[in-house]
């Protein structure tokens, strides 16, 4: 058994600490709601995951310190535009036999670094890895085969991450590409929203099947230069992520884009996801890191002018469709 605790309690976060509970872990959550605390310890519910009952041995709290004290290991689950505040409230807490493993998926908007960047800045000493892999929140809380990656430099964590997550249920595939793993699942929900963007325009499967397909050239493109291997983004972070974020209404991301593809605006799409959404909060970033590496991304450019330049998504698709031939 191991002591765990999980930084976040959005559905990921919760669904994580359902299933190693459910191995017979000890899980605390921490929580900076008040009101979500006390729905998880009183009613074992999550606002997130309504069908699934909690086990017992999940506590949440309010305090970095409780929740962190005599944990191996600690899941960082909030999303990215919070990562490094959260951080900066807990490292006061981490001890160096604790490890920190980056669950979540995206960028730090206002330095565009890649998530792994900012635990080196605040915790340089710490032991650390990325969880990524396609993934439901949903599937994985009730037990539903999945496979992952643990990316680390560390041989520890990875053997640590392996043991402590393998089941019959979830499978544990071991990386040493850090920044190959993070970009994947960073990048790959912008396609998504893009894939979403797609189907409420009703442009078909044809569309649907060009433009994941593209899109993962683009996150290639732009991976590889920033340090990641080809082979991660055609594995289960890269192409993996892809397909399950592209095709599920499970996804947020795709159903963010769907909304505006029907014609309703990102705040209304915000208010009805009701979570926060990945992909819309690092478009921006995205698109800088193309221009800083002078990377060619033709879709990532196109859904950037539909955000923030008024482009309307179905000239976005005659702009793409009619963009000079090449070789693929």
């Amino acid at each position: 058994m191991k002591k765990i605790t999980i930084i976040g309690s959005g559905s990921w976060g919760v669904a994580l600490g359902v299933y190693l509970a459910g191995q017979g872990h000890s899980i605390k959550i921490w929580s900076f709601s008040e009101e979500e605390k006390n729905q998880i310890n009183n009613e074992k519910k999550c606002v997130f995951l309504p069908k699934i009952t909690l086990p017992e041995n999940i506590l949440c709290t309010n305090s970095y310190e409780e929740a962190l004290k005599g944990s191996e290991i600690i899941l960082h689950v909030t999303p990215s535009k919070f990562v490094r505040n959260t951080i900066k409230g807990y490292k006061e807490f981490v001890k160096k036999n604790q490890m920190i493993i980056m669950c979540s998926k995206g960028f730090e908007a206002e330095t565009n670094l890649t998530l792994d960047e900012v635990i080196k800045e605040e915790l340089p000493e710490v032991k650390y890895g990325i969880l990524s892999g396609p993934s439901h929140a949903e599937e994985v809380s009730i037990n539903i085969p999945t496979a992952l990656v643990i990316a680390s430099e560390d041989e520890y964590v990875k053997e640590v991450i392996s043991e402590t997550f393998k089941s019959n249920t979830l499978r544990i595939y071991t990386s040493k590409d850090v920044k190959g793993v993070e970009l994947g699942g960073a990048l790959k929900n912008i396609i998504a929203f893009c894939a979403g963007i797609s189907v409420g325009l009703n442009l078909g499967d044809n569309t649907f099947a060009a433009l994941a397909t593209r899109g993962l050239v683009e996150i290639t493109r732009l991976g590889t230069i920033m340090g990641g291997e080809v082979k991660t983004f055609y594995g289960l972070t890269g192409l993996g992520d892809l397909i399950v974020t592209c095709g599920s209404m499970h996804s947020r991301n795709r159903r963010a884009g769907e909304m505006i593809g029907k014609g309703f605006s990102i705040e209304e799409a915000r208010k009805e996801i009701g979570m926060t959404i990945e992909s819309v909060d690092n478009i921006d970033v995205a698109y800088k890191l193309s221009k800083k590496y002078n990377v060619e991304m033709p879709i990532v450019e196109s859904v950037y002018d539909v955000l923030y330049n008024g482009l309307d998504p179905k000239e976005a698709v005659n702009t793409l469709m009619t963009r000079s031939l090449k070789e693929e």
